[in-house]
């Protein structure tokens, strides 16, 4: 007499939610979650007229920033109770879902060269440059951008009238001299990487998206914001004039089918608030 076995039952899917502060890094998330196919809720919030987050992001998270991400799943001791990982820093959330999901997506490259595996030295090119850009982007190219965004405080409407024309004139010095050469630095570095792309690519790490270059549109978008302000020094051009594969190539993530749904995404959340 033949037996059956019933089926094991399947996977208990993570329950995946994007805490998403307008005006924030969070948009690069939602494009990777996108990527990635993994099903997630979002829970928008929106900046204080001070342009702060909301206090009540630090029920989230302490520090209370965005992007923040938590994912229930069952508790390993208990598996009729839920645990929640709560995941802040943009460069780690990306790390842990690339690391959990993108098996077998080019967004995250091969590690290994073959036979190699394992060896000191025996990483890809386009791996190491992935790994590498996962920390540049929010270490070396946003530590700049930050400090742009905040001196454009100091010569916007909120600094009182009458002591505007003095802050904006410290300001303009402080990115002839020091803000706009630091970027242009930057870009143009980044400029010499996409003329070495591996196997002739045309992403940073290779032929393919990888969630490095998700991570680094938010910085590069805000550097083109003030791409026609900025020079690399006196007397030379805007940094909107140069660096044209830099520019096409940022040109092209905004293109991607990924950027275009989390764009559109979030356009229907906001519309529903």
């Amino acid at each position: 007499m033949a037996s059956t076995q019933a089926p094991a039952p399947a996977a208990t899917q993570p329950q995946v939610t994007l805490y998403w502060l307008n005006h924030s890094r969070a948009q690069r998330i939602v494009w990777l979650l996108e990527e990635l196919g993994v099903p997630y809720n979002i829970q928008t919030y929106q900046r204080n007229q001070d342009q702060l987050a909301p206090p009540e992001l630090e029920k989230i998270h302490p520090l209370g920033k965005s992007p923040v991400l938590g994912i229930s799943l069952p508790d390993p001791a208990d598996p009729a109770k839920q645990k929640q990982l709560v995941l802040a820093e943009s460069g780690f959330i990306v790390q842990y879902l690339c690391e959990h999901f993108a098996q077998h997506k080019t967004l995250l490259p091969k590690r290994y060269r073959d036979c190699q595996e394992g060896q000191l030295g025996g990483e890809t090119d386009e791996w190491m440059r992935y790994q590498y850009f996962l920390h540049y982007a929010e270490g070396s190219l946003m530590t700049n951008i930050v400090v742009a965004i905040v001196l454009d405080v100091l010569r916007s409407p909120r600094i009182p009238f009458f002591i505007r024309p003095i802050t904006g004139s410290v300001v303009s010095k402080l990115f002839s001299i020091f803000i706009g050469p630091q970027i242009a630095k930057h870009l143009a570095f980044l400029e010499s990487q996409l003329e070495t792309s591996p196997s002739g690519g045309s992403y940073l790490c290779g032929p393919h998206l990888t969630a490095a270059d998700i991570l680094l549109s938010f910085p590069l978008l805000q550097a083109r914001e003030r791409a026609d302000e900025l020079r690399a020094g006196e007397g030379q051009a805007k940094l909107a004039e140069k660096y044209p594969k830099l520019w096409e190539y940022l040109r092209r993530l905004e293109q991607e089918p990924g950027y275009k749904r989390a764009e559109a995404k979030i356009e229907e959340l906001q519309k529903t608030k």
